[in-house]
Parts: C-alpha cells; sequence; structure tokens
C-alpha cells in the first residue's frame, strides 16, 4: 500500500504540471505557435549558418543571408502559387460546375432515380459531417484567429524569434539551464542538447521526405496534363509535414482535380500515384530514412498526430512528431544516466549517449 501510495501521488504529481502546462500553453497560444514554428525553422538553418561560418563568414552576416534566403523561398513559393490559382480557378470553376451536373442527372436517371429534395438532403449530411470533422482539426484549443492582425503578428513572431534562436541560441539554451537547481542542470543540458540534434534530424529528414512526396504526385499530375501541377505539388509538400494525415488529404485534392479535367479513367490513374507514393514513403523512405533519423515507433506517430490533432487542431497535427521525438530522446538521456559521469561537449555525443548499454556503463563506473 505505500508503494501504491508513492507511486498514486508522483502520478497525480506529474498530470497536475502537465495539466497545467497544457492551459498554459492554450491561454498563450498566439506566442506558443510561432515560438514552436521559428524552432523548426532555427533546426533547419542552423547546419547553414554553421557551413558559413566554418567557411569564414561572419556569425552576423551567416545569420542574415540564411533568414533573407528563407523569406525569398518562401515569398516566392506563395507568390507562384498564389498567380498559378488565380489564372486557373475560373477553369477550374467551369469544370466543377458542369461535374456537378453530370453527377446530379446520374443520381437522378437509372438506377437511382433520387429526386432533387432527396440529392439536396444527402448532400447536406455530408457537408454537416465534413464541417463536424473538420471543425476538429480547425478549431482545436491551440488554433488562432484567421485575422490579418493575428497572421501578422505571428510571421513577425516567427520571423524576430528565429532571428535571436539562430544568433544566440546557445546563450537562450545555458539560460533555461541555469533556472534549474545546481544538481539538475547536468541533466538538462545534455538531455535539450540530445533533443536539439533529434529536432534537426527531424526537419531535415522530413524536408527530403516532403520533397519525394511533392515530386512524385506532382509528376503524376503532370504526366496527364492537369492545370495546377504547381500547386498542387507546393500542397503535397506541405501537408507532408502533417505525417500520415496530410499527405492523404492533399492527395485527395489531386484525383478531384484529375476527375474534373480528365474524368474517371485520369482520376484512377492519379489515385494510383498517390497510392504509390504512399507507399514508397510509408515503406522505404520512413522505415530508412525517418527511422534512423527519430526513433520513434510508428503506432506512437499515428496516436501523436491523432492526439495532437484532436486537442489542439492543425498546430497539434502539425508538431505532434517532433515534440515526441524531442521529449522521448530528452528522456531516455536523464533515464540513463549518463549525464552523471560523462562531460559532453557536443549535442552529438549527448544524443549518441543515450545508446549505450547500462551494463557498460556499470563496467566503466566500477
Amino acid at each position: 500500500m505505500q508503494i501504491a501510495g508513492a507511486w498514486a501521488w508522483r502520478a497525480l504529481a506529474i498530470a497536475g504540471v502537465g495539466g497545467l502546462a497544457i492551459f498554459l500553453v492554450v491561454q498563450l497560444r498566439l506566442i506558443v505557435i510561432p515560438f514552436m514554428i521559428s524552432m523548426l525553422l532555427a533546426a533547419l538553418l542552423v547546419p547553414f549558418v554553421n557551413f558559413l561560418q566554418r567557411h569564414r563568414w561572419p556569425k552576423a552576416l551567416a545569420v542574415a543571408l540564411a533568414e533573407i534566403g528563407l523569406i525569398v523561398v518562401v515569398g516566392g513559393l506563395v507568390v507562384l502559387v498564389v498567380s498559378q490559382i488565380r489564372s486557373g480557378f475560373p477553369e477550374l470553376q467551369t469544370r466543377a460546375v458542369a461535374s456537378f451536373e453530370q453527377f446530379t442527372n446520374f443520381l437522378h436517371g437509372d438506377p437511382l432515380n433520387l429526386s432533387n429534395e432527396q440529392i439536396t438532403g444527402y448532400l447536406g449530411q455530408l457537408a454537416k459531417g465534413a464541417q463536424a470533422d473538420s471543425g476538429v482539426l480547425v478549431s482545436g484549443a491551440l488554433s488562432v484567429g484567421a485575422s490579418a492582425g493575428h497572421v501578422l503578428a505571428g510571421l513577425l513572431l516567427t520571423l524576430f524569434s528565429t532571428l535571436f534562436l539562430l544568433i544566440d541560441g546557445r546563450g537562450i539554451w545555458r539560460w533555461v539551464v541555469r533556472l534549474f537547481p545546481r544538481a539538475a542542470r547536468p541533466a538538462m543540458d545534455g538531455a535539450g542538447l540530445a533533443g536539439w540534434v533529434t529536432l534537426t534530424n527531424f526537419v531535415r529528414v522530413q524536408i527530403f521526405v516532403a520533397a519525394v512526396d511533392a515530386v512524385g504526385i506532382g509528376a503524376f499530375a503532370f504526366f496527364l496534363q492537369l492545370p495546377l501541377v504547381v500547386p498542387i505539388a507546393v500542397a503535397v509538400f506541405l501537408g507532408s509535414f502533417i505525417p500520415v494525415v496530410g499527405a492523404v488529404l492533399t492527395g485527395v485534392v489531386a484525383v478531384f482535380i484529375a476527375l474534373i479535367f480528365n474524368g474517371p479513367v485520369a482520376a484512377l490513374v492519379m489515385l494510383a500515384g498517390v497510392l504509390i507514393v504512399q507507399q514508397v514513403e510509408g515503406h522505404v523512405l520512413q522505415p530508412l530514412v525517418m527511422g534512423s533519423a527519430v526513433k520513434v515507433h510508428p503506432l506512437a506517430v499515428v496516436l501523436g498526430v491523432g492526439a495532437g490533432g484532436f486537442l489542439a487542431g492543425i498546430p497539434g497535427a502539425l508538431f505532434a512528431v517532433p515534440v515526441v521525438a524531442t521529449v522521448n530522446v530528452m528522456a531516455n538521456h536523464v533515464a540513463h544516466g549518463s549525464w552523471r559521469t560523462e562531460t559532453l561537449s557536443s549535442p552529438t555525443e549527448a544524443i549518441a549517449s543515450t545508446s549505450k548499454p547500462k551494463s557498460k556503463r556499470k563496467d566503466t563506473a566500477e
């Protein structure tokens, strides 16, 4: 009973701290979401900044070039996608209306013989169901307002946070470590370095996987001579950052466009292309590339994305995997206890120390 009681109050304390942390994150979501995005961007840009510094670039100039390059690339993609959508939207609207009329004529004819009232009722039920399901993602606890002020403030906060993380990330982390008791500082320092390496690996590998998805599905769309090939590829690239769910949804959009413009045969070919790309990602890229960089079980990925989407909407689904992977590595580093006897000089050593067997460390200590 004493052991059970001891574990019970510890579990309650952990649950209370976790609940308080979630409450604070929800209340400060307009700050938390841009900062988490800036951490992903910083993890992406740090290797480039380090590369420039190794080639004798001043740090300030290297950081400025990395940030400006990021803005130029993202801005260029946005301009390209918007221009493509504006030029192709009228034809898309016309084709969509024509396809809907053909579909309703099919429902009116044999063998269904549905009336207009029945079709309207079924479509209304379908729309309500889709709205209820999408509401979980769109209106989660962490979702932010779509006003121009929120978007602009979040964008500026993301850029400034990324800038200062690149300039003085080590100093910021040292300050965070000093907030902990002196006895816990070595564990926190090593765990933080290990988590940072995992985060940088995740970002780089996820960009590679997303690029493969975008090129593969975009190639099928180009082969079928579909319009809006570039927006489809960009949507697939961005959607791939939400594991499992994002690529499926963007693939459905590609199949829908193929159905509207080129008919059911092209839609089936596009669907086959999406499935092929997803199979390559799931059975080749994820185990070989992602598995070596982020050691998280696929079940944990699926459950994390589902829980993140339910609790925090689209931001929760986006950040679920990097958060789970980072917390997993940090917890393993603290649990292994290598920080008690080892002095870590680099993030690579920090993450490598989590994989050492306990018996070997015990022999060394003796």
